[in-house]
C-alpha cells in the first residue's frame, strides 16, 4: 500500500470501533430497555452479555488494530444479523435509517477486512516483527552452508 495512505486505516477503525464500543456500554449500562427490546424481537434476554461483551471486545480488537481482518469480517456479519433482526420495519422511518446504517457499516468492515491496518496497529508491528525475524533466520542459516 502506498505509504501516503497507509494511515488511513486508524481513524477509520477509531470511528468504527466507537460505535461499537457504545452499544456494548449501552447494553449493560441499560440492561432492562435492552432486554425488553430483544424480547419484542422474540430473542431470549440472556443473549445482552454476549451481545456487549462481543461488542467491547471487538471495539477494543478493532482500535488496536489487531486480529483485524478477522474482526472486521465477524463484525460485517455482525452487522448484517441486526440488520436482519432489528431493522427490517420499513414502514418506520428511523428503522430504515438503520437499517442501511449497518449495511453501509457491514461494506466498510468488508473493506477494511480486505486492506487489514496498514498504519498504526499491533497487525502492522507483528508483521514488521516477523519479517525481520525471517530475515535474521535467513542470514543465520545462509552462513551455516
Amino acid at each position: 500500500m502506498d505509504d501516503d495512505y497507509r494511515w488511513f486505516d486508524l481513524p477509520t477503525r477509531l470511528l468504527m470501533a466507537a460505535l461499537f464500543l457504545q452499544s456494548g456500554i449501552g447494553k449493560l449500562l441499560d440492561r432492562a430497555d435492552t432486554e425488553a427490546y430483544m424480547r419484542a424481537f422474540d430473542l431470549p434476554s440472556f443473549l445482552l452479555w454476549p451481545a456487549a461483551v462481543w461488542e467491547l471486545i471487538a471495539s477494543v480488537l478493532l482500535a488496536l488494530g489487531l486480529g483485524t481482518r478477522w474482526v472486521a469480517l465477524l463484525l460485517s456479519g455482525w452487522c448484517l444479523l441486526t440488520a436482519v433482526i432489528f431493522h427490517t420495519d420499513f414502514t418506520d422511518q428511523l428503522m430504515q435509517i438503520m437499517f442501511f446504517k449497518n449495511m453501509v457499516m457491514a461494506g466498510g468492515f468488508i473493506a477494511v477486512a480486505r486492506s487489514g491496518a496498514p498504519g498504526l496497529s499491533i497487525d502492522s508491528w507483528l508483521t514488521q516483527r516477523r519479517s525481520v525475524n525471517a530475515r535474521e533466520d535467513r542470514r543465520m542459516t545462509a552462513g551455516r552452508w
